[in-house]
C-alpha cells in the first residue's frame, strides 16, 4: 500500500469552484478528481516528452485538434 501524505492547497474560489462542480458532475470526491487530473496530466506530458501528439476529435464531424500544453 502506499503511504498518503497531506497537501495543502490554495485555490481562487473560481479555481475552487470548478473542482467542485466537476467533482459533483462526476460524483467525485475532490480528492479522487484531483488524482484523476494528475494522472491525466502525467500521461499527456510523458507523451508529449516522449514527441508525441495528442489529438482531441469532435465525435460527429471527426475534425482534430492538436491538444497544446504549456511547459
Amino acid at each position: 500500500m502506499f503511504e498518503k501524505r497531506t497537501m495543502t492547497l490554495n485555490l481562487s474560489a473560481q479555481e475552487m469552484a470548478v473542482v467542485e462542480r466537476l467533482a459533483e458532475e462526476k460524483g467525485l470526491s475532490k480528492t479522487a478528481l484531483l488524482r484523476q487530473a494528475l494522472r491525466l496530466y502525467q500521461s499527456i506530458s510523458k507523451r508529449l516528452d516522449d514527441g508525441e501528439k495528442v489529438f482531441v476529435e469532435h465525435p460527429t464531424t471527426k475534425e482534430k485538434a492538436e491538444l497544446m500544453v504549456l511547459s
